[in-house]
């Protein structure tokens, strides 16, 4: 065979692009040059070179359908075809910098399924109700499913039950409240310990046998034409002027004395002790004054602080509004409300017959002795020594390690039952606006107090869970025989100034607690753990608060002798400061 026919094999030329990647630049000819590099997808198709079945100008889906939109838009007739190669990469290089990013945007890249689920959360998601008897029963309650079916039922829904709803599928994400504690905390404060409430109810201690020291005071008898009362027979709650005395525990002057003379090794008052015990129930945020004098430990409330009001449907899913300051249905309106209603009804039900313990008032003076309002004082001792430290003590002359508390109690008014005359502790629960927020779902009572008590009780264990353990707890401690419970109502929801009394319940302190699920093993047990945490404590000033956004208890050192009303009055002088500009102004 020639050399000319013989076949023959040339490498071709390679061009090494060292500016870059790609291409060299000098190989590329002159009409592709200066176009952008556009990929493409396997999954591009080619689309209809003309499209005859939609010409322009004709309506599609009650849209118009524009001449663009017409030959390469999408629409129900060419849905399944794509643009050109590459065409839908071409917008990756049409971007242009501007200072206002107004070409950024942020693409949602959810699953179908999850938005669905977003909408239900928010409570956009509706389905149809399932039985229209079904929505008129129990005075205005509906299950989740269950819609009112046009706006006359609704409105009739409303007016029996107040508008409110059952509460469903992921109710629990709503944003929890941002609450500010309860006392400013000092930059020099120091966190000593911190105790979260799930720790908190595992504790548990025996309940101690309570020994009476001393009483003081007077209480009156019970007026039981008061038992009497409901809805069709309703009185009036009169505003009545008398002087109750509830000193704290280091100023009376009965512990004083006590503390001369080495009677125990704690004390406290009942409130500050009833709040201590039930501390796991409460979401509102709370402080106690703790005092360590030698080996004596003194639990103290600040005058002015939460001890002296009472709450208003704490525990409820929807508490009420606490930013409001003028309407009559905010927290701080409400808690005003209460304590307001609380004092005076347990001076209403009454006689003037009077129940004179051993000893007079010992916080009365000349001037206010013949005001006093029926309340009577018994300080009570109880033992909180453990069986550990007792089997110690057992062999030893000394009993170093005995930890007694002595307690003030209080009892409002005695009952004659034939010759027997025994204590009782008197409350009052009130109702405000059954359609405000913060309800908490409750019944009317006008309507459902005589025909559905059990109903309108349980609602109001479920939204006072810590109040009523409280009362409970109290009234224990004070070895009162009944807890007298009233229902008192606005006369017209718009108006918290007129008030009618609608009813009164007896209950049994123990048969009470034990209603509500409230163990007083657990309470004394937080109790023991907080008098051996303070023994333990160096002499001086501390604060025990209650988170006001999470449920745990911390403790706090308060350098030097400090007031701690200061952080009190420092608030109210920058609200009456901001209400004074505010005014300035207008």
């Amino acid at each position: 065979m020639a050399e000319s026919t013989k076949p023959h094999f040339y490498l071709p030329k390679i061009f090494d692009n060292e500016g870059g990647w790609g291409p060299a630049t000098n190989v590329i000819p002159n009409q592709f040059r200066d176009i952008p590099y556009a990929p493409y997808s396997k999954g591009d198709k080619l689309g209809r070179v003309a499209d005859w079945t939609n010409p322009d100008g004709q309506k599609q889906d009650n849209r118009e359908v524009t001449g663009r939109q017409g030959r390469t838009g999408f629409n129900r007739f060419n849905r399944d075809q794509h643009q050109a190669y590459g065409a839908s990469f071409a917008s990756a290089f049409a971007f242009t910098h501007n200072e206002d990013e107004s070409s950024f945007s942020v693409v949602d890249n959810r699953s179908a399924i999850a938005k669905k689920m977003a909408i239900k959360a928010s409570g956009g998601a509706r389905s149809r109700p399932q039985n229209n008897k079904a929505n008129n029963q129990g005075g205005g309650y509906r299950t989740v499913n269950q819609r009112p079916q046009n706006n006359r039922q609704q409105h009739q829904q409303q007016q029996q039950g107040g508008g409110r709803r059952r509460y469903g599928y992921k109710d629990y994400d709503k944003p929890q409240r941002v609450r500010n504690a309860s006392i400013n905390i000092g930059a020099d404060w120091k966190v000593l310990d911190e105790i979260e409430f799930n720790r908190m109810g595992k504790l548990s201690f025996g309940i101690p046998e309570a020994v009476d020291i001393a009483s003081y005071g007077a209480v009156n008898y019970y007026n039981k034409a008061y038992d009497r009362v409901n809805t069709k027979n309703e009185k009036m709650l009169q505003n009545i002027e008398r002087v109750k005395y509830d000193t704290t525990t280091s100023e009376d002057p009965i512990i004083q004395q006590f503390i001369k003379d080495d009677k125990a090794t704690v004390f406290a008052s009942d409130t500050v002790l009833s709040l201590l015990m039930c501390a796991t129930r409460t979401v509102y945020p709370w402080d106690i004054v703790v005092k360590k004098v030698g080996n004596k430990v003194i639990l103290d409330k600040r005058p002015g602080g939460v001890f002296d009001f009472v709450t208003v449907n704490e525990n409820t899913f929807d508490p009420p509004a606490e930013n409001e300051k003028e309407t009559i249905n905010s927290w701080s309106s409400l808690c005003t409300e209460a304590t307001y209603i609380n004092n005076n009804f347990a001076r209403q039900v009454v006689d003037q017959a009077k129940l004179s313990f051993e000893n007079p008032n010992p916080f009365a003076s000349e001037e206010t002795k013949n005001q006093l309002a029926s309340c009577g004082y018994r300080y009570r001792e109880f033992d909180l020594t453990s069986k550990a430290d007792a089997a110690a003590a057992e062999g030893s002359e000394e009993e170093a390690n005995k930890v007694s508390m002595i307690v003030r109690t209080e009892v409002d008014a005695a009952i004659k039952n034939g010759n027997q005359t025994t204590l009782m502790t008197v409350r009052a629960l009130n109702e405000f606006d059954p359609a405000a927020q913060g309800a908490g779902g409750a019944l009317s009572w006008k309507k459902s107090l005589d025909s559905a008590r059990g109903a309108v009780v349980a609602t109001e264990m479920k939204n006072n869970a810590a109040k009523l353990a409280r009362w409970a707890v109290q009234a224990m401690l004070a070895g009162s025989d009944q807890l007298k419970l009233g229902y008192v109502a606005r006369m017209n929801p718009k108006d918290n100034t007129r008030h009618v009394v609608l009813g009164t319940q007896a209950y049994k302190p123990k048969d009470f607690a034990s209603q509500m699920n409230l163990s007083l093993n657990n309470g004394w047990g937080i109790v023991k753990a907080v008098v051996d945490m303070c023994l333990q404590l160096p002499e001086g000033v501390y604060v025990l608060m209650k988170d006001p956004n999470r449920p745990m208890l911390r403790i706090y050192a308060v350098p030097g002798e400090e007031d701690l009303d200061a952080y009190e009055e420092d608030d109210e002088e920058e609200e009456e400061e901001e209400e004074e500009d505010e005014e300035s102004q207008k």
